[in-house]
């Protein structure tokens, strides 16, 4: 353990006009970095974390995050329970994950250390918070002693007495050690900076309106401070470079699975020219695209918070009902209490989209963990026969193009719409290219507004959807609600081959919207030894291992499948083109027994339940077990 009494190696210019370091030292290029920061939840690591990709998308580099954080609001500081982390893996290259092994590591306290140093690259930068390890912080964390001098030999380790010099850098602010304390983040930040040549400029100004008086003096101090720490102290002989990503022209912004959602629902109501109505109940992780949604009433966009997620299901369909485009989020057990809710909609025949952003349960389970186990409830988590259509978005920034699919598919079939995202995807982060507006498919909502001939459950010959009759227009009056209807009429009837007819028409709607759908596309060669299957956010490891055993001569292609319900109508054809089919998910294998007892084939499951995404090399070492090193 360091003496925390010995003075920094560094001699650091501090004070109100410390200046921004310029950089003398060796740069070294690289292509690539994946760094992790951890700490106290409430050492502001996810908000560290953010600027710092918000820098890196600015500097031009291709960017995926992994935030992963606990539940708990404040657990006890110093605690494995209460450990934040988030990690970023950026490059000049394509890049799809945020790395199996994060290359640096920045831990606050012990407790940061120990929940993430077996994660760290074998020979990884390990740049501690050498203020935090004392005594009473190690035992906290579980260690018997300290720690660093077995990692010394494993790893590049860093000590750095960020309170110290924190404290030291506003030390004429009359701040408090605590108040003082709570900057150290922003040290840590200006010391990433720099050591990756990151621009300053733009959390500088995010600062300056953030917050006021010695608060943001003290984090505008701290972050320059950490900056040239970097540049002066002889811990650091070299900073490294990562140059631009070659990637497509247009203008990018970074962007979470969650901002896009709520931006794709703004954009569905506009591409449709419907108001947009979301009734939401507070959930983890899907909170946060309510509050996003919430900012858009110029959009002709409302939002609602309900008492509970029964009623916030069905006022979407009220408002469904009613001629708007309705729609609801939720997530884990917020789902299961919605099903009855959706059945209505089923029953009722209109157009609404429910977005479930799955996170590892059952019950309130790990709420800021992810998993992909609400499928099969999505499928059949309803009473009796209720089919309805199953997306799955597969990236953060896929999450905007759904909503538009989702909502123009529920109202062109009268149905609801399940748009499956995950705990991954809501949070994680990666540069988006804006969509040219013109670019975005635009369909005209056709309301039945003649009396002549009207049925409320007339249906149409193509899509076998009933007409969409907004409750007041003279001549159309209807009723609906969860009793069976009679074909055609509407009338309420009990009459049992209406009941067998009207359950047919119900499912072979669902089933006629396949005609509609994109041919599975194969990444890799149409045919061969093995196909791995994925869907949602297993997206980027599933590309990036089959790539990688491509790349090594190995005979393996892969598909993900967006369209859960109904599949797409090649994909029987697809998987029969293979000797091998592996199935990668986050649950107990529930799209492998879809796809098993759909098409008879033989395939074989990878699952993975443990509330964290795939690592690439988890995929790669299945594939090479099933090819049996064949190449």
């Amino acid at each position: 353990m360091r003496d925390p009494a010995q003075p920094a190696v560094a001699r650091i210019p501090l004070g109100a006009d410390t200046p921004v370091s310029e950089h003398k030292k060796p740069v070294e290029e690289i292509e690539r970095v994946a760094v992790r920061f951890a700490g106290d939840s409430g050492d502001g690591i996810q908000l560290t974390g953010t600027k710092f990709t918000e820098a890196t998308a600015l500097a031009g580099n291709d960017l995926s995050t992994f935030p992963d954080f606990p539940a708990e609001i404040r657990a006890p500081a110093g605690s494995l329970a209460g450990v934040s982390g988030f990690q970023i893996h950026f490059a000049s290259s394509d890049i799809r994950t945020p790395a199996d092994q994060p290359d640096v590591l920045v831990a606050l306290n012990p407790a940061a250390l120990r929940a993430n140093i077996e994660d760290l690259r074998p020979g990884g930068m390990l740049v501690i918070n050498s203020d935090a390890f004392v005594t009473k912080n190690i035992e906290r964390a579980g260690y018997q002693g300290d720690p660093l001098p077995a990692l010394r030999s494993k790893f590049r380790v860093v000590e750095v007495p960020f309170s110290k010099l924190t404290a030291k850098a506003l030390e004429d602010l009359k701040m408090g050690t605590r108040d003082a304390e709570r900057s150290k983040n922003f040290f840590g930040l200006g010391l990433v900076y720099w050591l990756y040549n990151r621009p300053i400029e733009p959390t500088l100004r995010w600062l300056e309106s953030r917050f006021k008086g010695e608060i943001r003096e003290a984090n505008i101090r701290a972050l320059k401070a950490g900056l040239n720490f970097g540049e002066t102290t002889e811990l650091f002989p070299t900073s490294f470079a990562i140059p631009k990503a070659k990637i497509q022209p247009g203008t990018y912004r970074n962007i979470t699975g969650n901002v896009a959602l709520a931006y794709g629902i703004v954009a569905a109501g506009q591409c449709l020219e419907k108001p947009v109505f979301l009734g939401a109940y507070p959930i983890t992780p899907a909170s946060d695209v309510l509050h996003e949604l919430s900012a858009y009433r110029n959009f002709n966009v409302r939002t609602f918070q309900a008492e509970d997620e029964i009623a916030a299901a069905s006022v979407a369909i009220g408002a469904a009902y009613a001629g708007h485009l309705g729609m609801c989020t939720t997530s884990g057990p917020g789902f299961i209490l919605k099903q009855e809710a959706v059945g209505l909609a089923v029953m009722t025949e209109l157009p609404s989209v429910i977005i479930d952003i799955q996170r590892a349960g059952p019950s309130t389970g790990l709420p800021t963990k992810t998993e992909q186990a609400d499928l099969l409830a999505a499928m059949y988590g309803r009473n009796s026969e209720s089919p309805l259509p199953i997306l799955a978005a597969a990236t953060p920034g896929d999450c905007f193009h759904i909503m538009i699919e989702a909502a123009q598919m529920a109202v062109k079939y009268m149905t609801p719409v399940v748009v499956l995202s995950d705990g991954y995807i809501a949070n994680s982060s990666e540069p988006w290219l804006i969509p040219d507006v013109k670019t975005l498919p635009r369909v005209k909502v056709q309301h039945r507004t003649e009396p002549e001939g009207f049925f409320p459950y007339l249906r149409n010959e193509e899509t076998l959807a009933r007409p969409w009759a907004i409750p007041g227009t003279p001549g159309l009056e209807h009723r609906i609600g969860g009793l069976e209807k009679e074909e055609k009429t509407g009338n309420v009837s009990y009459t049992p081959q209406n009941h067998g007819r009207m359950g047919f028409l119900r499912a072979e709607k669902i089933r006629r919207i396949a005609n509609d759908l994109p041919p599975v596309e194969i990444n890799g060669a149409d045919r061969g030894e093995l196909l791995v299957v994925g869907w949602g956010g297993t997206h980027g490891a599933i590309t990036s291992a089959v790539n990688d055993a491509r790349a090594a001569g190995q005979d393996v292609s892969s598909i993900h499948i967006r369209h859960l319900h109904p599949f797409p109508l090649n994909l029987g054809d697809v998987l029969k083109r293979f000797k091998q089919v592996l199935v990668c998910e986050l649950n107990g294998g529930q799209l492998w027994r879809l796809l098993r007892a759909e098409y008879l084939v033989p395939a074989e499951s990878l699952s993975k339940v443990v509330g964290q995404p795939f690592k690439v090399g988890e995929i790669r070492a299945r594939i090479n077990q099933m090819l049996g090193g064949k190449a």
